[in-house]
């Protein structure tokens, strides 16, 4: 008993560890060499860390700006960033480890359905994984009530399914936007592409696209990800610290001045961002191979699903007409929401430019420019509107040891759209016939 709980308090409860362990697992599977098992699973851990600072980063850079929010526009918002919900769910170390576990699981269901069915796709995109295990952990555990190790495994189960699914329902769009069925998309917004390409179909021209016109050089700066979310992100923030007042943003600033203040606050969530990104990418860097020299072996014919920036090559302009347009529409439901009840959501503007630039290339690929701009803001109410009727269940959400998740919301859809599957129907059936 003695060395089952030094694992489980060690080994176990530890995240960095757990992946660390999977990776070795991976590699030694793949008869790597010594070096080689021993590279991949420190930089596998030392990516999960590098992202755990980064989460602590932006986690710090939003607490503020909600009060500047709540007092400035007098209103109530919920932040929406699945990162942020992420960086505090990693705040507690047994949710970090069933987060890792979970997100090792959605990998290996993955690889067993494609094995066994016709559907062959191998999500390769490990990113995004993380989010849709963090959904399952947090709401079946904290809302539902399941045990840890239920809800451990009924999150690997319903992850590796959407692995599977999501890109399965992407993949006719995916063709038409690549020219082949090559690759396929593993990203967790497919939910809003999908609706994007529907939209497009009807409103739009696909004779005339968005890539027969040329941006001016001025504004190529939005195809870079940390200049656009800073240009919208310190302005936003120097506008709440104006509107809130400088004794309101003196609670955080201290001695410096407001104004100042506001736009190192800014940056720093852009800073954090950058950190977190970096892990995620070395983490994937690691990790994936390990999972896809298996996928090789264990799943012939397997159609790999990857990140949505895989398809931005293809239609660099519809990533511009999206961004702007899914913005457009996520302020417009950032006001209308509330109108029915809805609690107001502060735009994400990490998925307004990625899910907002892959949902115009969707969008493109079956209705052109006109059918883009009109598909993009409806894109940017529904991914408004999905983290609006999610917000209510986070702060629902108790855990102990958990900071409280009332002030936040999430983004990426097919995320939310799990965690309201938690909320709607497994809750349900948790009190119905007991399940824990």
């Amino acid at each position: 008993m003695g060395i089952l709980t030094f694992i489980i308090d060690n080994i176990l409860i530890n995240a960095a560890m757990v992946l660390g362990i999977v990776a070795l697992l991976g590699l030694i599977l793949q008869k790597k060499s010594a070096g080689a098992c021993f590279s991949g699973t420190f930089k596998t851990m030392m990516g999960f860390m590098i992202l755990s600072a980064g989460s602590g980063v932006i986690v710090g850079a939003l607490e503020p700006f909600g009060t500047w929010f709540a007092a400035g526009l007098g209103i109530q918002g919920s932040v929406a960033s699945i990162e942020a919900v992420l960086a505090v769910a990693m705040q507690n170390d047994m949710i970090g480890r069933d987060i890792a576990l979970a997100y090792a699981g959605i990998f290996v269901v993955n690889l067993v359905i494609a094995r066994l069915t016709r559907w062959k796709y191998v999500f390769l995109n490990g990113e995004a994984p993380i989010y849709m295990a963090m959904a399952s952990i947090l709401f079946g555990v904290g809302l539902c009530g399941f045990s840890h190790m239920s809800a451990v495994l009924i999150g690997a189960v319903l992850g590796g399914i959407c692995c599977i699914l999501f890109p399965a329902l992407a993949q006719p769009v995916v063709r038409k936007i690549t020219g082949s069925d090559d690759i396929a998309l593993g990203h967790f917004c497919t939910l809003g592409y999908l609706l994007s390409a529907g939209v497009s179909k009807l409103t739009g021209d696909v004779a005339k696209s968005t890539e027969d016109i040329k941006f001016p050089a001025k504004l190529s700066f939005l195809q870079d990800t940390y200049l656009a979310v800073g240009s919208v992100m310190v302005p936003l923030y120097v506008i709440m610290a104006v509107l809130a007042g400088p004794e309101v943003v003196a609670e955080a600033a201290g001695d410096k001045n407001y104004i100042v203040f506001a736009i190192i606050q800014g940056i720093m969530f852009c800073a954090g961002l950058f950190v977190l990104l970096t892990g995620v990418r070395l983490l994937i860097a690691e990790l994936v191979p390990a999972f896809a020299g298996i996928a090789e072996k264990v799943v012939p014919g397997a159609r790999p699903a990857l990140d949505c920036p895989v398809l931005f090559t293809f239609a660099p302009n519809a990533i511009v007409y999206g961004f702007v347009f899914t913005t457009i529409g996520t302020v417009v439901g950032m006001f209308l929401w509330p109108v029915f009840g809805l609690p107001m959501v502060i735009p994400g503007i990490m998925s307004n430019f990625f899910a907002g630039g892959t949902a115009g290339i969707f969008a493109n690929a079956t209705g052109g420019r006109r059918g883009t701009i009109i598909a993009c803001i409806v894109h940017g109410l529904f991914i408004s509107l999905l983290p609006a009727l999610v917000a209510p269940y986070l702060g629902q959400i108790f855990i102990e040891g958990l900071p409280s998740l009332a002030a936040y919301t999430m983004t990426d859809v097919d995320c939310v759209s799990m965690s309201l599957f938690y909320s709607w129907v497994l809750k349900f059936l948790a009190g119905l016939f007991g399940i824990g």
